[in-house]
């Protein structure tokens, strides 16, 4: 097993759980919840398979991930509220985990198949944030990424450099796989957040802010 494929699994448990406890948040029921733990786990692969032309049946073929995303969605609903409190303190991490090598390995898939630069980030971006959006909308949500955090920069970055040729060997993917965990994790301590403009009075903006946060802490 490679270190991609051990990140892979972290990723795909922390995706997984992360769109169980978003429907349990919006009171959908066990088929409900499972849908949006696998949308949130596979969801953004599929979209990417479908744009750079690999077949969208290779998904059957990561019957373990998929295995593995049911097991997690189950022990997300079955565990109690202290145990889903001690997890959600350490989500962000697993996240950022699952960010950075779902966006390196779309990458890689596109440079595989010899796509332009173009392509090889929109491949990184889908597979990074796509379940993620896919999940927010399934559950009437804004989608978080593209609003509130400095998410879809930092696939957008590793998709830029593989794009590049810039990181060919190993080691440099695992040191592009660090510095994302890393900046996105920065990026959440920190607070930081792209420019914005909006054309709606200040008041309106004012309390929907206020909401997002109250929304954002209670994940």
């Amino acid at each position: 097993m490679s270190v991609f494929e051990v990140f892979s699994i972290i990723g795909t448990i922390a995706f997984a759980m992360s769109g169980a406890f978003v429907a349990m948040e919006e009171d959908y029921d066990i088929l409900g919840i499972m849908v949006l733990g696998l949308v949130t786990a596979f969801g953004g692969g599929v979209i990417r398979n479908v744009l750079i032309g690999v077949p969208v049946t290779t998904l059957w073929s990561q019957g373990t991930l998929i295995m593995l995303a049911l097991i997690s969605i189950a022990i997300a609903f079955i565990l109690p509220m202290p145990w889903i409190g001690h997890w959600k303190k350490t989500e962000m991490f697993f996240d950022a985990i699952g960010l950075s090598a779902f966006a390196i390995q779309g990458a890689l898939y596109a440079t595989n198949m010899n796509h332009p630069i173009s392509a090889v980030i929109v491949a990184g971006v889908l597979t990074g944030i796509g379940g993620g959006i896919i999940r927010d909308l399934l559950a009437g949500r804004k989608p978080m990424v593209l609003r509130d955090e400095i998410y879809a920069v930092w696939a957008i970055m590793a998709g830029l450099l593989i794009g590049l040729g810039m990181t060919n060997s190993t080691t440099s993917q695992l040191i592009l796989f660090t510095v994302v965990v890393m900046l996105r994790m920065l990026s959440v301590h920190y607070k930081w957040k792209l420019p914005r403009r909006s054309l709606r009075p200040s008041e309106e903006v004012i309390l929907e802010a206020g909401a997002n946060n109250h929304q954002t802490k209670s994940l």
